[in-house]
């Protein structure tokens, strides 16, 4: 996610940097609880040596790959205390030499970043759908059929995506200490539970888990695509690196870990003893005391809440940075906080996955059904990042963290593996929902280069000396013109026509560069070199993931203009891909739009291109 960059290391390193962690980066994996164990002994005989190897493999999953691949040697690779895909490609980048990994690079890139957008419409939707599914244990809802619960799932989801506009600044504040109350009632509910059938403690040593898989075979195999349903959402310990520290999180990961490994040896306690259980969590609550039930349902769905937020607010930043980054096209982005920069708000994509949850809910209807189509999207991106983190450490020369890294990655593989198995029960519609992004920026970049090498932009030294030219000869508008280039080298067209075309010209002429820098944040501004009588450079420079706001820089170096002009294109094509690319043009917000500028005072120039 983008980072509050706000925050010192004092306020990162403390108790409450922790609780907040608790409730903008857990929320995913501290709900997995509510199904995950519930999915898997649904496939499995419940006896205690196959409940013993299930929880260890369980255990060991978040131990390798949260608390290894995640915690500690993702986390130690950062850029300005950011992390995600887009720092990994940045730190990844500057060691290949070779034009061809390079591009390889960006397709993993684009790869992850896709998973992940795919993985954020499906856990909002087995997250609330699971939720919702405890209803009808309360006495007296019995009645309550899977059509309302897809109803009640459907209306809370609605009002989610609704409030997004909003912000969430005035509500998140209570993301932390509700999230600590349910983790704390997780491992309260599961310490109660181990002590029936202390037993479950023996998961702890993984030759059961290697035991339960050498001797079920290929089904055994097929189980792990259920397993690593424990450690999703396991990947926003990394990503939300920049947003809250790296320390906050460790600190809160350690007392979750132990409150996740807790619920689940209490839930393998409760399934050994009470063999005709099918949904474990909500009935291990609701043996307990029918006092404390009804509020725990409220709790967990408002837990299921939070993790949608928080996978909401991380889809927006992923997307903002391929904007910034110019994966994306510049969608419009709008700003719900004045003190927050990581508080945004996309409209298009809100609308999109709104959409897509909501396709999800009633196509699936229940969260044992989702989970079947769950994990692909998650463990790609898994393999993924730690095929990155293998390649820094190993160009960097840390060849234990590099050896460490692969084999996790061989682990994650074999997890990826095995969730392949789901695409005939509906595991195809995690890649349908990854694809869709998959496509437009694989075709808005191919696009772009396509339509760069079409312009022709002219070379300054060419541009220079028709400048002088007419500058020497034509009358000039009294005033300042602003014109958009982003490498002042070769000069976009539209300006030559602008001026040697259409007799444009002002008194006072400024191309403005913006930059997006290779680091996550800092904006630097200042004039460049006077190009000539009248026509001087201005540069912006600012990490990929700051929000800038052009205007107030401008007038801070005492411009105002009278005009902005910027390049706009007309594309003709019979090709069906560049068809999809001109109406993704058309439908994105200009360059000059993206960063806010004056409306009044904008004219753009239209370039034909064929395509």
């Amino acid at each position: 996610m983008v980072g509050d960059g706000g925050n010192g290391e004092n306020e990162r390193s403390s108790p409450l940097s922790a609780i907040k962690a608790t409730g903008l980066v857990f929320g995913d994996i501290g709900t997995s609880p509510i199904y995950t164990l519930t999915v898997i002994l649904a496939l499995v005989p419940r006896t205690e040596s196959a409940v013993l190897g299930v929880l260890s493999l369980i255990i060991w999953t978040l131990i390798l790959i949260v608390s290894v691949q995640y915690a500690w040697l993702a986390m130690s690779l950062a850029k300005k205390g950011e992390g995600g895909t887009i720092v990994l490609r940045e730190l990844l980048n500057p060691l290949l030499k070779r034009s061809r990994s390079k591009h390889a690079l960006l397709i993993l890139t684009v790869i992850g970043i896709s998973l992940l957008i795919g993985d954020g419409v499906i856990t909002p939707a087995i997250s609330i759908l699971s939720a919702v599914e405890g209803i009808p244990l309360i006495p007296g809802l019995e009645r309550i059929g899977p059509d309302m619960l897809v109803l009640m799932a459907a209306a809370i989801a609605i009002a989610l995506f609704f409030f997004q506009r909003r912000g969430t600044e005035r509500v998140a504040f209570a993301f932390g200490p509700v999230m600590t109350v349910w983790f704390a009632t997780l491992a309260i509910t599961g310490l109660i539970m181990i002590v029936q059938a202390p037993r479950v403690i023996f998961a702890f040593n993984p030759l059961y888990g290697l035991s339960f898989l050498f001797s079920n075979g290929i089904a055994s195999f097929l189980v792990l695509a259920s397993v690593v349903l424990c450690a999703t959402g396991g990947e926003a310990l990394y990503a939300d690196m920049g947003h809250l520290g790296r320390e906050p999180i460790r600190r809160a990961w350690k007392y979750i870990f132990f409150a996740l490994v807790i619920n689940y040896l209490g839930q393998g306690a409760f399934a050994l003893t009470h063999p005709g259980a099918s949904s474990f969590l909500f009935e291990m609550v609701l043996s307990l005391s029918s006092l404390v039930y009804v509020p725990f349902v409220l709790l967990s769905i408002a837990a299921t809440v939070i993790a949608s937020q928080a996978m909401i607010s991380g889809i927006f930043s992923i997307v903002y940075q391929g904007i910034t980054t110019r994966l994306l096209p510049a969608l419009k982005v709008d700003y719900t906080s004045a003190t927050l920069r990581s508080q945004i708000y996309i409209d298009t994509v809100n609308w999109m996955m709104l959409a897509a949850v909501l396709f999800v809910m009633l196509l699936f209807r229940h969260s044992s059904n989702l989970a079947s189509a769950y994990g692909i999207a998650v463990t790609g991106d898994m393999t993924i990042t730690g095929i990155l983190i293998t390649s820094i450490f190993l160009l960097r020369g840390r060849y234990g963290h590099a050896s460490l890294a692969w084999s996790i990655t061989l682990l994650a593989m074999l997890y990826f593996g095995a969730s392949l198995s789901k695409l005939p029960a509906g595991g195809y519609w995690s890649l349908v929902l990854a694809s869709i992004p998959l496509c437009i920026i694989l075709i808005y970049l191919t696009g772009q280069k396509r339509l760069y090498r079409a312009f022709q932009p002219v070379p300054l030294r060419e541009f220079l000396r028709k400048y002088r030219e007419v500058h020497d000869t034509m009358n000039r508008i009294s005033g300042t013109a602003l014109f958009f280039a982003r490498d002042i080298e070769r000069i976009p067209p539209y300006i030559a026509r602008t001026m040697f075309v259409n007799n444009i010209l002002y008194q006072d002429n400024i191309l403005v560069s913006i930059v997006v820098e290779d680091k996550p944040f800092g904006v630097q501004h200042n004039f460049k070199k006077n190009l000539a009588e009248g026509l001087r450079t201005f540069e912006v420079r600012h990490g990929y993931l700051e929000m800038v706001d052009i205007v107030p820089i401008l007038r801070e170096h005492g411009i105002n203009e009278k005009a902005i002009f910027y390049g706009l294109e007309e594309i003709v094509t019979d090709h069906l891909a560049w068809r999809i690319f001109a109406i993704i043009k058309r439908l994105a917000p200009t360059f000059v739009q993206f960063y806010r500028l004056p409306a009044d005072h904008i004219h753009g120039v239209t370039t034909r291109i064929e395509m």
